[in-house]
């Protein structure tokens, strides 16, 4: 049987509570426009650059004589009323040591909003929080599997539906305003933050970010169970030189437009309200000092209108650590003027004090703070604020519900992807003896990562503590009397290794759980990518045992395996799947469920290895050198428990011209004897161009489920947009030329003519 299936980038209709389809009563950007003239013509200058400013939930939290977060927590009112009545400050956010409960978020939020609404113009505050997998620090809340793991299931839907659940969860947590999605593009995977993306590909990336950012907004972004999402962080955030976080990049223009700058156009275009600022520098330049990068190109070229928000601390380390602003009142002079709308204070009122002298002093306009304000304004009315400034705790009776963690299931089970399974050594059967070993065995941290319930998911398994890790799950899979564990290591040192061994010669099969513990930012900084040697080691031991070692690797970012890669009988990439993330896992380790996720970066073989998969041919050096580009896993690999021919690729035309449009497609059928999902990446290469191309893009994808014998005809539609680079003199441009399309195993070859370069986008550089 086939079927014809046509590929839409539309994500409208994909949502999945009805709650959410209203779009009754959205304002007009007009009368918007209207409300914030007005409110800003009545404002003084110390009120507008209190709404420039942002504090942590820190400075207006109850401390002991040491300066301590006093616990249970409490909102200091006195704090409270100085921040806001004396000094007017407008935004808030992040959290005091832990998760909360949504009861004291509401407590939260409706102080913050009374003391607000006793201000002279009654601006209701702004709260913020990085929700960057469903909503990380509130209990009870559904989390999902991290970006770089969504980025693996290659499923826009799956995306837009976490978006949906996180903002709804995120509105029922009285918090309006989300610091996510990241959509940086990752090219360096020594990088502590590479899971919160969605992968080094630009196409993918702004694909998933674009799908998450229409489920997070809505139709209106100002309805109960919405919220504004934030794309971060702008600009060239994931590729620093040295790997290592916050630390400088060198990216030359051409290169930014080509590979960086993509998702964030998307995102603008997908309607994204607000945006998070790249902390480090490029190529010596600080981004919060760019006003190449914050006006010319974000305002001007992308014509984003909304606000633009520092990253912690990020306008006073102008100064302290980059050293291009004397003092800290220059650094605040040097960020406002280069585009920075609102600060990240975080705890103290000197932004505030220094902008207000700055402005007096002439050394920033007036027209700069208005800009900022006007556009702190419009964003809250949009979110409705002024009329709801605090949620009904009554209006959320889906908070962490079944049917939430289903779909973060349904997410788990698409992202997990299996890399290596030697004579069809998965699934497992039910009726065997297993031995579970390893440091990421038996504990969430592993499972949830960084961001969840606190900063470092170091309270992962306090709080999670109802949660299945991958030994749990594993128990309720065949039963507790089936199952054999002992730690064999922690993840940088052995723990009795002999223990595991000598349970090893007790079972059929061992399940050996390596890779990373929690972490993000700075703290997650290593100084070599190559899995710990005592993991390693662990690894070596099981596999002398002679039992079939089934390898699972839960780490947001790929350590090198290479020395036991051939040792497996099967690999597992898990990623950092989310709260239900073990579940899903071991469902497809005893075949309840067929693997269908593919690997959203290039899996290296050797720690100095690091090459995308979309190289220039002349990064592989002459062809006989055997240090080209040689991967343990390519990008977009993964293996099912099914098998899948792709024939009959066709394209609908052999040349197509400016503004023609270029159908292919391609037949896919299902050969085994087990329903599956398949993630069909469409790629093009062009053979010449006056910059050396790529070796190949991925520029479509659809996902598809197939039942065994059953064919489907999948359609893409490209264009010259589709296929256009950025030139030497950073344009993007289509040049005429020989182009290859391939797909799966096929390939086929067009022709694009053109009178003159195609230019997609003529105003700028775009």
């Amino acid at each position: 049987m086939k079927k014809q299936l046509l590929l839409t980038l539309a994500i409208t209709g994909l949502g999945i509570l009805s709650v959410t389809a209203q779009t009754k009563n959205v304002p007009s950007s007009k009368s918007i426009d209207e409300k914030v003239n007005t409110l800003l013509n009545k404002m003084t200058l110390e009120e507008k650059v209190g709404q420039m400013t942002n504090l942590t939930l820190d400075a207006i939290s109850k401390t002991d004589a040491s300066g301590k977060i006093l616990e249970p927590h409490e909102i200091d009112e006195h704090k409270l009323e100085e921040k806001i009545l004396k000094y007017h400050i407008g935004s808030f956010q992040n959290v005091a040591g832990h998760t909360y409960s949504r009861e004291h978020w509401y407590q939260i939020i409706s102080a913050m909003q009374r003391v607000a609404l006793q201000d002279r113009l009654k601006i209701p505050a702004l709260y913020g929080i990085d929700a960057i997998h469903g909503v990380t620090y509130t209990l009870g809340s559904t989390l999902f599997p991290q970006e770089i793991a969504m980025a693996a299931t290659f499923n826009p839907a799956l995306a837009y539906q976490e978006g949906e659940i996180s903002a709804y969860e995120t509105r029922a947590s009285y918090i309006p305003w989300n610091f996510s999605p990241v959509l940086d593009v990752t090219k360096n995977p020594v990088w502590p933050r590479i899971y919160e993306t969605f992968g080094e590909d630009p196409y993918l990336v702004k694909t998933m970010g674009a799908a998450i950012i229409k489920g997070y907004q809505g139709n209106n972004v100002g309805d109960k169970y919405h919220v504004t999402s934030t794309m971060k962080h702008f600009l060239g955030y994931g590729d620093p030189l040295s790997g290592k976080d916050r630390t400088p990049a060198w990216i030359p223009d051409r290169y930014m437009r080509e590979y960086f700058l993509p998702p964030f156009i998307e995102a603008v275009k997908s309607g994204s309200r607000t945006l998070m600022v790249n902390s480090s520098e490029i190529n010596g330049v600080p981004i919060h000092a760019s006003k190449y990068l914050l006006t010319d190109v974000l305002r001007k070229e992308l014509k984003f209108d909304g606000i633009v928000i520092s990253d912690w601390m990020d306008i006073r380390y102008l100064h302290t650590r980059h050293h291009v602003a004397a003092t800290e009142k220059d650094a605040v002079a040097l960020a406002v003027n280069a585009g920075i709308d609102m600060c990240i204070v975080p705890y103290d009122y000197t932004f505030y004090n220094y902008l207000i002298e700055s402005v007096r002093e002439g050394k920033v306009p007036m027209s700069r703070i208005n800009e900022s304000v006007r556009r702190i304004l419009h964003v809250k009315y949009e979110l409705g604020l002024f009329d709801h400034p605090v949620g009904n705790p009554d209006d959320y009776p889906k908070f962490g519900s079944d049917e939430f963690r289903a779909t973060s299931y349904k997410a788990a089970s698409e992202a997990i992807t299996l890399l290596k399974n030697d004579n069809n050594a998965l699934p497992l059967k039910k009726n065997i003896k297993v031995l579970v070993t390893g440091p990421a065995a038996n504990t969430m941290r592993s499972i949830d990562g960084g961001w969840s319930y606190t900063w470092q998911g170091d309270q992962d398994d306090k709080y999670a503590a109802d949660k299945n890790t991958i030994l749990k799950a594993i128990q309720q899979k065949i039963g507790k009397e089936n199952i054999l564990y002992e730690p064999g290591s922690g993840f940088d040192s052995l723990q009795d290794v002999n223990a595991a061994v000598e349970a090893a010669k007790k079972v059929d099969a061992v399940v050996l759980c390596l890779g990373e513990t929690s972490y993000t930012e700075n703290v997650g900084n290593i100084n070599d990518l190559d899995l710990p040697a005592a993991q390693i080691e662990l690894a070596k031991q099981m596999v002398k045992t002679g039992k079939p070692v089934i390898l699972v690797m839960a780490e947001g970012r790929p350590r090198i395996i290479t020395s036991i890669a051939n040792l497996s009988a099967a690999t597992v990439m898990a990623y950092i799947p989310g709260n239900e993330g073990a579940n899903a896992l071991v469902d497809i380790l005893f075949g309840d469920v067929n693997p269908s996720g593919k690997l959203p970066f290039t899996y290296p073989r050797q720690a100095n290895a690091l090459v995308n998969y979309y190289r220039k041919n002349i990064e592989n050096g002459n062809s006989d050198d055997a240090h080209g580009y040689n991967p343990l896993y390519e990008f977009g690999y993964g293996l099912s428990y099914t098998t899948f021919k792709y024939s009959n690729l066709h394209l609908s035309k052999p040349d197509i011209k400016d503004n023609e449009t270029l159908t292919v497609t391609i037949d896919v059928t299902n050969t085994g004897s087990r329903e599956g999902k398949e993630a069909v990446l469409l790629y093009t290469s062009e053979l010449y161009a006056s910059i050396t191309p790529d070796t190949k893009r991925l520029r479509a994808l659809n996902k598809i489920d197939l039942q065994p014998g059953e064919s489907k005809t999948v359609t893409f539609k490209l264009n010259a947009k589709d296929i256009s680079f950025i030139n030497d003199l950073s344009q993007r441009v289509t040049e005429p030329g020989e182009f290859k399309v391939e797909i799966g195993d096929q390939t086929q070859s067009f022709n694009y003519h053109s009178s003159s370069n195609y230019q997609p986008d003529t105003n700028g550089k775009l």
